[in-house]
């Protein structure tokens, strides 16, 4: 027997966490397949087809019950898969052939039309559960020494390169540190090296703790997460905006400069809704966690297609 869910894996992380966080919460055996794009994953196939990838390994029956995709060059071969019985849940816009997908997951951001098969979240469907977090606070007795309150300071990146500005990074950190008593720091892939360094000057004042991308030892994201009495995150992730709304930390987005119009529409609408505020503004009311992919789990347990 095959598992009841597959999930279309794309090789560039943020894409494939929103698929693959969908399936961990579901509650179901679910089964990865890596897609392994080829030339023609370029072209904005108008029908159900593999012809993007380039090895099919793994494309064979018995088919499964629901299949997850995430990104434009997943939505073909997850229609492929439709066409052979599967249920289809496809987050962010497909291109073409979005009314053949049983239920489009869609950020407010991106301003989707409404549809039957439409269903709007805040930000992106993630991995961050309420479990992990739980669990995380434990793990990083180092940060849990921090005087609080504790701030967490998360440094993205431009979304197409590498290497936030340097003096937006020291500008940023400086910010932060005036927040709170200590603060909890990590750097992305985008980030790099300059921009990492100018933090760390700007941070040395204040009892902290930075984790640079790539660094040894176990990311302290997860902690960060946890602990965090205020968070600060650059407006230019929104896979960390997103799970920043798991907590009941207050968020601040911070702009790094050089946003794009989704990334700008993101911060804005949350800021319009009362979930975030922007750094230098006093910090957004109290309010819940937003677990978005819990609700679209739940969602596709009450249609019973697991």
């Amino acid at each position: 027997m095959t598992e009841p869910v597959w999930v279309l894996r794309d090789p560039r992380a943020g894409t494939a966490a929103q698929a693959l966080g969908l399936a961990e919460r579901l509650g179901a055996p679910f089964r990865e397949l890596p897609l392994e794009w080829g030339p023609l994953a370029r072209l904005p196939w108008p029908f159900p087809t593999l012809l993007g990838l380039r090895t099919r390994a793994g494309f064979a029956p018995p088919w499964p019950r629901l299949v997850i995709s995430a990104g434009r060059r997943a939505a073909p071969v997850a229609l492929w898969l439709g066409a052979r019985g599967a249920r289809t849940v496809h987050a962010m816009r497909p291109g073409f052939g979005a009314a053949r997908f049983d239920l489009l997951v869609i950020g407010a951001h991106d301003a989707p039309r409404p549809a039957p098969n439409v269903l709007v979240i805040e930000g992106a469907m993630h991995r961050v559960t309420p479990a992990a977090l739980a669990a995380a606070g434990p793990r990083f007795p180092a940060l849990a020494a921090l005087p609080r309150p504790r701030v967490g300071l998360l440094l993205g990146g431009p979304v197409r390169g590498e290497g936030m500005a340097p003096e937006a990074a020291a500008r940023i950190a400086r910010a932060a540190a005036g927040l709170g008593a200590s603060v909890m720091a990590s750097t992305s892939r985008r980030t790099g090296e300059a921009a990492a360094e100018a933090a760390a000057a700007a941070l040395a004042p204040r009892p902290h703790r930075l984790h640079r991308f790539g660094a040894p030892g176990e990311n302290p994201y997860p902690g960060i997460l946890a602990l965090a009495d205020l968070l600060v995150v650059t407006g230019d992730s929104i896979s960390m905006l997103s799970e920043a709304l798991m907590t009941t930390a207050p968020l601040l987005i911070a702009d790094p400069g050089g946003l794009g119009p989704r990334h700008r529409a993101l911060a804005e609408g949350l800021m319009a809704r009362g979930l975030a505020a922007p750094l230098g503004a006093p910090p957004p009311p109290p309010r819940a966690a937003l677990d978005e992919t819990g609700r679209v789990a739940a969602e596709i347990r009450a249609r019973g297609w697991v």
